[in-house]
């Protein structure tokens, strides 16, 4: 799996509208009827008809962001552009609205660039609680690991948006073609570039199977403090990331190597963990360890490869943890 990681140190000593906390992709402020200077009232059917795919455009708009908060202002947005729009000539309603979400995602993804520059430290995507929906709304569970997510944050947001549609939705790239108003031999051509870009970064990854005994094997060691053994599950070349985005102390620099990380993890349980459970649970679609007390602390994913674990990323922004489990 993909690294795209360059910069290591020692361990150290972290048009979007307003935010609205509710569940995923579950968030409308206007239902059937009008308000006063609102948009036009929607017949039942036409909300049926959004609220059937709501979970689809949430997992699309989330893919191409990697931030639950911006996929549900475009899904909000797509909702409102419902609203507004001639319905009657609609002929197919989840295809209008996987289209207009997609392009929305794919400007907010533009836009969100600039954004990335200005964090403080490393930004890592927002997990998502995937133990009701393994695959988000999708036919499968592709581009929904933090690892890929990370990854497909330096694609091109058109790559971005084909490579999603492709893999994850399983559209014909005809139709990928129409959401992207591109040709269809441009289409291909943009999910190819994105398949080639991931298939270059890192070793293969781990079977389900060993990912969860590795995972599972971490888990019992960071539990237990067993250092040794915690290193042995590493790879020479294992690189740890944290997000701490400003809110709270996290290392602003990659930390590099099996006998490095393995010190700066001792660290980190040692300051932070103490009094904490640590938990295994699913997020993006796969196993994550969840450090917790009566609030999430940590969540850790790990990107394992047939080599072993290759890169542990650690997200402790509060602001990207507050929708995950407490202790359990």
């Amino acid at each position: 799996m993909a690294r795209a990681l360059t910069l290591c140190a020692g361990p150290a000593s972290g048009d979007v509208g307003p935010a609205r906390r509710t569940a995923y992709g579950r968030r409308m402020t206007t239902g059937p009827g009008t308000a006063a200077d609102g948009p036009p009232a929607v017949a039942a059917a036409d909300l049926a008809a959004f609220l059937d795919v709501r979970p689809r455009l949430f997992g699309l708009a989330y893919r191409m962001l990697g931030s639950v908060v911006e996929a549900e202002d475009v899904v909000q947005e797509a909702w409102l552009r419902w609203q507004g729009t001639e319905r009657s000539g609609v002929r197919n309603p989840a295809a209008f609205l996987t289209t207009t979400t997609t392009r929305l995602a794919v400007n907010a993804a533009t836009s969100a660039r600039a954004t990335r520059e200005t964090y403080v430290g490393p930004w890592l995507p927002e997990p998502v609680d995937t133990s009701a929906d393994p695959t988000l709304g999708a036919e499968r569970a592709a581009a929904l690991d933090v690892a890929v997510l990370l990854l497909l944050e330096r694609l091109a947001p058109a790559e971005r948006a084909a490579y999603v549609l492709r893999e994850a939705f399983d559209y014909p790239y005809r139709e990928i073609a129409e959401v992207l108003g591109t040709s269809e031999p441009n289409a291909r051509q943009l999910a190819s570039r994105a398949r080639r870009h991931l298939a270059v970064e890192g070793s293969p990854p781990a079977p389900p199977q060993r990912r969860r005994q590795l995972v599972r094997a971490f888990l019992g060691a960071a539990r237990d403090g067993d250092l040794a053994t915690l290193e042995r599950l590493l790879t020479d070349d294992v690189v740890a990331r944290a997000d701490g985005g400003g809110r709270v102390h996290a290392s602003r620099r990659d930390v590099c190597g099996a006998a490095r990380v393995t010190n700066f993890l001792d660290n980190v349980r040692r300051k932070y963990w103490r009094g904490t459970t640590i938990d295994l649970v699913e997020v993006n679609g796969g196993p994550g360890l969840l450090v917790a007390t009566d609030r999430p602390i940590t969540l850790i994913t790990l990107d394992t490869t047939v080599r072993g674990i290759e890169r542990l990323l650690l997200v402790v922004n509060p602001d990207k943890l507050g929708r995950l489990p407490a202790r359990r």
